[in-house]
């Protein structure tokens, strides 16, 4: 556990952020010359007490040099150009469409338990601009039961199949968190393992990971799908998802895990309350410094109905675009939706808007 982290804050955008940029006032967001920051927030854990100090760029000359040193060591990574397998983001943001295999997902209801349904709605995920689908035949929904693999295999196969047949160059990303199913997948050419138990689960998948050189997704989640949503508790939810993050880096790298091969996803709504959802999307910058992309997955969660209440609506998509948007305009690089279509033309216009 690390005595200081570095958020990166008060973003500037488009020919202003280049300007400040040029003059050193600013620093570059992830190796873009359109995003930019020109303060840090430092944050201190201490005796179990938490320190905020905001700190302009231009000023970080004037700190303690045994701090400025671990500031500088941050700063290097979050500016950095962020590297993942064949994903590009260079045209930044991504978006991962959601297609769920299962009889009781939290989202659909299940309705594309049907191959005919599945393909038809993975079609239109890729047609809506979709740059990754994401597969899953188990439901991981607050108070979900675990399924046996071979049964969570057998309602996805014939969908991986199709889908690599048909659409060969095709990103295709395994939402799953058993061994077997991850194995499986990889011999039928799946890009990545998205685990939400941050490869906890199965301790198999490890192996599974360095066996096929898999690019894969850590996502936070705090217990089971079963109980995560008991009252999940955290010392400081931001610095102990950071800390899950770093210390599950350091252990991939012991363990010779090609390492730009690793998106981070601190898990909304996964053993999570609304007050833990809120700090990590309004300060998901903090989760640069790591050095990694960043993925996050708001889609249709709780939180927005709770917000909203009466103004709530079945699919949520006024939620769901206004988080998406909030956590692009903090660099976040990839976003699992399922409303691909509306969700691309958000994004369009929103950037057109800030970059202008």
């Amino acid at each position: 556990m690390r005595e200081y982290y570095t958020r990166a804050c008060s973003f500037i955008y488009g020919l202003q952020a280049k300007k400040l940029i040029l003059q050193k006032k600013a620093l570059p967001l992830n190796s873009r010359k359109d995003i930019a920051f020109n303060s840090i927030e430092l944050i201190r854990r201490k005796n179990k007490k938490i320190y905020t100090k905001l700190i302009k760029i231009e000023h970080l000359s004037n700190l303690n040099s045994k701090i400025k040193k671990k500031i500088l060591v941050d700063l290097k990574k979050i500016q950095s150009k962020k590297k993942f397998s064949k994903l590009n983001f260079k045209n930044e943001p991504l978006l991962m469409g959601v297609l769920n295999i299962t009889p009781d997902s939290f989202s659909d209801g299940g309705i594309y338990f049907n191959k005919k349904k599945a393909i038809k709605n993975a079609e239109f995920l890729i047609d809506s601009g979709a740059n990754i689908i994401d597969i899953g035949g188990e439901s991981t929904r607050p108070g979900s039961k675990e399924i046996n693999p071979l049964i969570e295999w057998n309602r996805i196969k014939k969908i991986v199949k199709f889908l690599r047949k048909k659409f060969p160059k095709l990103n295709i990303s395994l939402d799953t968190r058993k061994s077997l199913v991850m194995k499986n997948g990889l011999k039928m050419k799946i890009n990545i393992i998205n685990d939400v138990s941050g490869l906890e689960f199965d301790q198999n998948a490890i192996n599974v990971i360095k066996e096929f050189k898999s690019p894969f997704i850590i996502h936070h989640m705090q217990g089971k799908p079963q109980t995560m949503q008991n009252m999940p508790k955290y010392n400081n939810v931001l610095l102990d998802i950071y800390d899950f993050f770093e210390k599950k880096i350091i252990f991939l790298k012991k363990q010779n895990v090609k390492i730009n091969n690793v998106i981070l996803d601190p898990g909304i709504g996964f053993g999570k309350n609304l007050k833990h959802n809120l700090i990590l999307m309004s300060k998901i910058s903090l989760f640069h410094s790591l050095g990694f992309p960043l993925m996050i997955g708001t889609s249709r969660k709780k939180f927005i109905n709770q917000i909203s209440e009466k103004y709530d609506t079945k699919e949520k998509i006024g939620g769901t675009l206004s988080s998406v948007l909030y956590t692009l305009s903090q660099g976040v690089q990839i976003f699992r939706v399922h409303n691909v279509k509306e969700v691309k033309q958000g994004i369009l216009i929103f950037k057109k808007l800030l970059l202008n």
